[in-house]
């Protein structure tokens, strides 16, 4: 996930854009855009192998499966021994040390690339972002740009980066802006400096304009609800982070 900068980022071997907006000018806005209440997608894809482990984390954070999905495949590609980089390990690329810092928490094992784990310790944190916030898109910003980027954000009106604006514009349609309801508040619950401490790590393409990183990596499809403004599929996503920010 993310440096010695408070926030985190998303390391992908490779990063596919849902292109569910008109175009990129909104993804790159200067606020946060707002979306109508949709039902939230519910389910794995089909025949994803890690369909088991994912439901068990939602079942437990309750975090919607096809979220947990979608970000795994952004951030590994679905490759379980996937090592960014920087370190960062895994289906959910967790950096060693917030690792060790999930597994003492939930009790999970050693193994870092353990896909039951590693899916576990992703979800919690998409669940303490969304507990922290309270709305879909501004847990993707957090999630995005780190916790402690959002709060000033907030607070003093500090612009998010640009990979972050167009992540949540074209994420967040994508999973619905509905809050699950009856899920556990008990995920994250570390010390401040902790919970702001990088999650994931940034790479060298990283560097590279978010709008040619938007649109050079494709891949396969995330679950999504289609456009029903236009009728069009929605094609793939994949996640961005400026160096140096986020929480990865």
């Amino acid at each position: 996930m993310r440096r010695s900068v408070a926030g985190r980022t998303f390391s992908v071997r490779h990063r596919a854009v849902l292109l569910l907006l008109s175009g990129l000018a909104s993804a790159t806005s200067a606020t946060l855009p707002v979306f109508a209440q949709t039902p939230p997608a519910t389910r794995a894809a089909a025949g994803d192998p890690y369909a088991a482990h994912i439901a068990e984390a939602s079942q437990r954070f309750g975090i919607p499966q096809a979220w947990i999905a979608a970000v795994k495949r952004a951030e590994s590609n679905n490759d379980l021994r996937a090592v960014s980089s920087t370190g960062a390990l895994g289906l959910m690329q967790i950096m060693p040390e917030t690792w060790a810092e999930l597994r003492a928490r939930y009790g999970l094992g050693s193994d870092a690339f353990d896909p039951r784990d590693n899916i576990i310790a992703g979800t919690a944190y998409l669940r303490e972002m969304l507990d922290r916030y309270g709305t879909v898109p501004a847990m993707l910003a957090a999630y995005n740009a780190g916790p402690a980027r959002y709060d000033e954000h907030l607070a003093a009106g500090r612009s998010l980066p640009a990979e972050t604006r167009a992540y949540v514009a074209l994420l967040a349609p994508a999973l619905g802006s509905a809050v699950p309801l009856g899920g556990p508040r008990t995920a994250l619950r570390q010390s401040r400096d902790w919970r702001e401490a990088p999650l994931f790590a940034a790479r060298e393409e990283d560097r590279q304009p978010a709008t040619d990183r938007l649109q050079n990596r494709l891949r396969p499809p995330v679950p999504a609800q289609a456009d029903s403004a236009s009728g069009s599929q929605a094609a793939p996503i994949f996640l961005t982070r400026r160096e140096g920010e986020g929480p990865q």
